[in-house]
């Protein structure tokens, strides 16, 4: 740990940033019982508030003096954000921690008869997101069409959260997939289809996400129309689409509960 000494040292915007981390890592070990020397973070605070850097707002000054006075976890926090959207400092998601990475236990998920095609999907966040959506929902398994993100990469595997190592997944060629799915019920989730609060979802079957910019590719959805169709979420805005993550995080849903409460 740097000494506050060492710290009050620094150049203005170094001293800045670093002190951002180390609220936010004090922030994370109060919340989860870690050893925290809450002195040590109220001296930090103190480096904040004395600082003459125009950037600091009022409104991160007055987060450091209640973060002083009680040093509980949330205020803490509230001191780390702020400060790091003073100094523009940006997260993305797979920047935040998480307490269940890594100690997943895949044998508690309540499984389903139920399979997910992942036609050519580009962005490894949302894969990453896709898989924790499944997990979620029981999905048994996953089938990656290359070409596209795959569920390795290091992005994925952040937003992920550690589920793709409970969900069982493959990449697998276009070609493939038909011969995966022989005879399995099978739908894709696409424009023009039955709305998601009528559809008649299977107990078994497989759904095809289509790609963020092209959707399902023509034989995919040749062969859904050929079993059970397309499904639909009825939008009402102006943009007329939703984020694949979050359009098959709507579909999951409904399904899952179609299923569950079939006698």
């Amino acid at each position: 740990m740097i000494t506050i000494k060492k710290l009050a040292s620094l150049p203005e915007t170094t001293r800045l940033r670093k002190c951002a981390r180390i609220l936010d890592d004090g922030s994370w070990n109060l919340r989860h019982g870690e050893t925290e020397d809450n002195s040590y973070l109220a001296e930090v605070c103190r480096l904040v508030i004395a600082s003459t850097d125009p950037r600091v707002s009022g409104s991160t000054r007055h987060a450091c003096m209640r973060a002083m006075t009680g040093t509980d976890w949330r205020s803490v926090a509230d001191v780390a954000i702020s400060l790091e959207q003073d100094l523009a400092l940006e997260r993305a998601d797979w920047d935040f921690r998480d307490p269940f990475a890594g100690s997943l236990d895949g044998t508690h998920r309540d499984l389903k008869p139920f399979t997910v095609v992942l036609d050519r999907i580009r962005s490894p966040f949302n894969i990453g997101s896709l898989f924790r959506t499944a997990d979620s929902f029981g999905v048994s398994a996953m089938l990656l069409v290359s070409p596209g993100a795959s569920a390795s990469h290091p992005r994925a595997r952040r937003s992920a959260m550690g589920c793709t190592e409970t969900v069982a997944h493959q990449e697998v060629p276009e070609e493939k997939v038909l011969g995966l799915l022989h005879d399995v019920p099978l739908f894709a989730l696409e424009l023009g289809g039955d709305d998601v609060q009528a559809f008649p979802f299977p107990d078994h079957g497989a759904v095809i996400i289509g790609s963020e910019e092209l959707g399902v590719s023509p034989r995919l959805l040749e062969a859904a129309d050929q079993s059970l169709g397309r499904v639909s979420i009825p939008l009402f805005g102006s943009k007329g689409s939703l984020n694949v993550s979050v359009a098959f995080g709507i579909l999951m849903h409904r399904w899952y509960t179609v299923v569950e409460r079939k006698p």
